[in-house]
């Protein structure tokens, strides 16, 4: 009996230690994923400070994602987000096909810059789009199998609450509040989506709520700086496709 309990004993320490080792795999490989990929996704600067993915439950946390501006903006930083909440279904960390139960990003942090009829998102955007496609060259490098084949996703539900927009830079610039943006089995009916695909979908819909929230503050205050007004008017060229009122 006492030999039994010191084997249970032993496996259970072997258990927690081979628990800690795949989570810090897990959390270095998501890390070196992202700071790999990333960039030739978006055609920006993309980093991720740190990671951390529990095996055992599916739950983890990405730290510090820094998202840059592509050339020819003032600002250096399109987007950040401190912290990113997420929760994968456990049997498919190691497939080719892996399910997202849940992801939620609290207090993101945008700059917001535009010009006559493009913004700095919408070109993040188009990057990713055209990075896809590869139109100019070969398609962006993404996460593949051992087998060579993309790596798929499907993302039951996607939270990004508490956003906070800065529209322009420097003194002149404003901060508003973007509402909360809900997006629910993405890549359910594709069977799938590779991480491009599934960042385009996602910027589209947080291009969509930064313009509207931007513009309907902008365009709601009395009294503006000629800068954030020009600003305002900027983006609602962007919603009339150029044309004039």
């Amino acid at each position: 009996m006492k030999k039994l309990l010191i084997i249970l004993g032993c496996l259970l320490i072997l258990a927690v230690i081979g628990a800690f080792i795949a989570s810090f795999y897990l959390g270095s490989a998501v890390t070196k994923g992202v700071n790999h990929f990333g960039p030739g996704i978006t055609g920006t600067k993309v980093t991720l400070d740190s990671a951390a993915l529990s095996p055992l439950s599916g739950s983890g946390t990405l730290n510090g994602l820094f998202v840059g501006n592509p050339a020819g903006w003032k600002s250096d930083k399109a987007f950040s987000f401190a912290k990113v909440h997420l929760s994968v279904t456990p049997s498919t960390l190691f497939d080719d096909f892996i399910v997202v139960n849940e992801v939620v990003i609290d207090g993101p942090e945008f700059v917001y810059e535009t010009k006559i009829f493009t913004s700095n998102i919408k070109e993040i955007l188009a990057n990713i789009e055209k990075n896809i496609g590869g139109t100019e060259g070969k398609p962006a490098e993404q996460p593949t199998t051992k087998e060579g084949k993309p790596l798929k996703f499907e993302v039951k539900s996607f939270r990004l609450e508490n956003a906070k927009v800065t529209v322009g830079v420097g003194a002149n610039a404003i901060i508003v509040t973007m509402p909360p943006l809900i997006l629910t089995d993405l890549g359910t009916r594709e069977g799938g989506l590779t991480t491009d695909q599934l960042a385009t979908k996602i910027m589209a819909a947080v291009l969509n709520n930064i313009t509207k929230a931007a513009a309907g503050s902008i365009l709601k205050e009395g009294s503006v700086s000629g800068a954030v007004k020009k600003a305002g008017e900027d983006i609602k060229k962007l919603f009339n496709g150029g044309k004039k009122e």
